[in-house]
Order: structure tokens, then C-alpha cells, then sequence
């Protein structure tokens, strides 16, 4: 899989994705990152990519035609047609583990991580095919949601996970929180790890871990059931 970005800062995502997961998927050619700054694509001699607000108001929004050309280059530099656009923007769905998944099945997939007070809506209504937001807060720009969607999206590739269990029991994969887990040493502070664990009897544990995963989503999540 290839994922493109564009955005003012791309050392900002390039940064938070150099280790782990992502360091080793690269090393094993399952993933592939291109940053696009989108000052290359800047108006005039001092490269303009932003402007005020018709009608007033506070803050600066990113011009349209940065973006749009910045996104035509990416698509006439890797042979690309039909791909999705991904605007990283507090005004989109929320990511979620369904969301990634079905990102993950593309070749290629360009993000756009928006800044200041937003993007022109033309390049919403003409430009994007979908707009992400990874929680209802605002953050100064796009770049670390932008890095956050590609940690959550590569996992859901095939082999970037040795272990494909380790996915399919992960929280909100199945809609539900995730069961206790526990690890050495048996008692820690006097508080002992739950006896079935160490029963051998596998079905009555996917039973407890089940129940388990059950009450942790209705008393932290419950929005989930």
C-alpha cells in the first residue's frame, strides 16, 4: 500500500512514524509513504497557500489552488485515477477501526492534513472523498491526525501484524472494549491474577474473556452497546 500526504509540515509526520510498525512495514515493503510539503505549491514569490475569510472572521483558511494542484501532482506523479482523497478535518467521521479496514484495501490513498482555520470549502465539495476526524477536539493542524490514520490504517494491511489474533481481539474491532489481560508476576501487591486463567480449559477462558469484554465496554463505553 501507498499512502501520499500533503501538508505544510510533513517532517511533523514523517517524525512520528519512524519506529515500530510503520519502520518495520516499509522494511518489509508492505507500506510506502510520500510526503508532498504543500508550500511547493504556493502562490507567487512567497509561495502564499492561505488567505482571509470572506465575510469576515478570524484566521486564516488554506486556499484551494495549493491543494488542488498539490493533489493533481501526487496523482500525475504515481499514475493515479481513482483514489481516495482523505481531508483530515474535526468536521468529519470519526475514525474507527471499520473505517480503516476498509482504507486499508486500496493501493494508494492520498491525505490531506488541513491547518489554521480550515480549507476552502470547494476543495470539500469538489476535491475530497472523505473527511476524517480522529476525536471531537481541535488541534493546531492536521499532520499528527494524518500520522495517527496511517499507524491505525497499516495495521489492517496483511503481515504488518505477525500476528493476526493480535488484531481480530484488539478494543472496537468487534465494536466491544477489550478483555483484562495480565503477565507476570501471578500475585503483584497481593493481588492475584484471575485462577481460570491458568485452567488449560480454553473454552471456559474465551467464555470469561468474553463476559469480560462485555463489562469492560458497558462501564467505560457504553455508548458501544
Amino acid at each position: 500500500m501507498i499512502i501520499h500526504t500533503l501538508s505544510l509540515f510533513p517532517e511533523l509526520i514523517k517524525n512520528a512514524l519512524t519506529q515500530g510498525v510503520i519502520k518495520k512495514a516499509i522494511q518489509n515493503k508492505l507500506l510506502s509513504l510520500n510526503y508532498y510539503d504543500l508550500r511547493d505549491f504556493g502562490i507567487g514569490k512567497y509561495k502564499q497557500v492561505d488567505d482571509t475569510i470572506y465575510g469576515g472572521g478570524a484566521g486564516m483558511v488554506l486556499k484551494p489552488e495549493p491543494i488542488f494542484q498539490g493533489v493533481n501532482k501526487i496523482k500525475s506523479d504515481n499514475l493515479l485515477d481513482n483514489c481516495p482523497v482523505i481531508l483530515m478535518s474535526p468536521q468529519g467521521e470519526i475514525l474507527n477501526q471499520e473505517k480503516a479496514k476498509s482504507l486499508s484495501k486500496f493501493k494508494d490513498i492520498i491525505v490531506i492534513a488541513g491547518r489554521y482555520e480550515g480549507v476552502d470549502e470547494r476543495i470539500v465539495s469538489n476535491l475530497v472523498s472523505d473527511e476524517i476526524s480522529i476525536g471531537d477536539y481541535i488541534l493546531s493542524g492536521g499532520e499528527l491526525p494524518t500520522a495517527i490514520l496511517i499507524e491505525v490504517v497499516a495495521r489492517m494491511i496483511p503481515s504488518v501484524i505477525g500476528n493476526t489474533e493480535s488484531i481480530e481481539s484488539d478494543s472496537l474491532t468487534n465494536k466491544m472494549l477489550k478483555y483484562p489481560v495480565y503477565t507476570k508476576p501471578k500475585i503483584f501487591k497481593g493481588i492475584k491474577v484471575p485462577e481460570i486463567l491458568f485452567s488449560g480449559n480454553h473454552k471456559k477462558i474465551f467464555d470469561w474473556r468474553k463476559q469480560k469484554s462485555y463489562e469492560n465496554t458497558k462501564n467505560k463505553r457504553p455508548d458501544l452497546i
